[in-house]
């Protein structure tokens, strides 16, 4: 389960297991219920902050449970209604927000990183990764609003239409993240890009937010229904 850490003005916010390396960090629905109460406890706090999310080991976050929504389609449709209100929740967070990619971003793990206002990605080893194409499997409205909303179109096709597995220097040349770090510096890298921003904790903040992100929050609202979401065969 995900669980926090402060480090003065900046909550981080691990994605994983305390002391585990080896987690996929998928987005199980009690995963998805601590993960919205550790933000609930990031936005009750007062003055100055940010936050930084980030994992250990191999994984920043693979997405979706594919193993509790295969076995559970009859909640399918609810259940990715609670991933866009995750994207969305942080599209429009009350505070600064950083992603410390620290390993591989797959499928929904990779738009929970670009949910984020910026990201920093560990520069020898990892790939932000849409696989759905080679899994059979449709965007939905509302990821496909987040991705085309905050990429290129062209970087949407590559990475949409062909699965393509960006490295660090490719992700940010196609602007798909901000920053590299080595390893042992990652995490102190978002840090840092975090706590020079705390200071923008305002009211008007979310707000901002909510105007800039307009085209892909309209997206993710939309519920998910059998009309227009359908798994296709792999």
């Amino acid at each position: 389960m995900p669980y926090l850490e402060r480090e003065a003005d900046v909550f981080v916010l691990y994605l994983g297991n305390e002391g585990q390396t080896d987690s996929e960090n998928r987005f199980h629905p009690d995963w998805i219920d601590e993960f919205h109460g550790l933000l609930d406890e990031v936005e009750a706090s007062e003055g100055p902050a940010a936050l930084v999310t980030v994992a250990t080991g191999k994984f920043y976050s693979n997405g979706l449970d594919t193993d509790w929504l295969f076995g559970n389609l009859d909640h399918m449709h609810g259940y990715l209604d609670r991933v866009h209100g995750i994207f969305a929740r942080l599209l429009t967070f009350a505070l600064p927000t950083v992603a410390a990619i620290n390993g591989h971003a797959f499928g929904a793990g990779a738009m929970l990183a670009t949910s984020h206002d910026f990201r920093v990605m560990r520069a020898d080893r990892g790939f932000w990764c849409l696989p759905e194409v080679h899994l059979g499997m449709p965007f939905t409205v509302g990821m496909n609003a987040l991705l085309t909303n905050r990429l290129s179109n062209q970087v949407c096709v590559q990475a949409m239409t062909t699965g393509h597995r960006y490295p660090a220097d490719q992700a940010a040349a196609a602007g798909i993240v901000d920053d590299l770090a080595a390893p042992e510096v990652l995490l102190e890298t978002a840090v840092a890009r975090a706590a020079a921003l705390a200071s923008n904790r305002k009211p008007n903040l979310p707000v901002i937010k909510r105007a800039l992100h307009a085209g892909s929050l309209a997206g993710l609202a939309v519920p998910n229904t059998g009309e227009n979401l359908a798994f296709a065969a792999g």
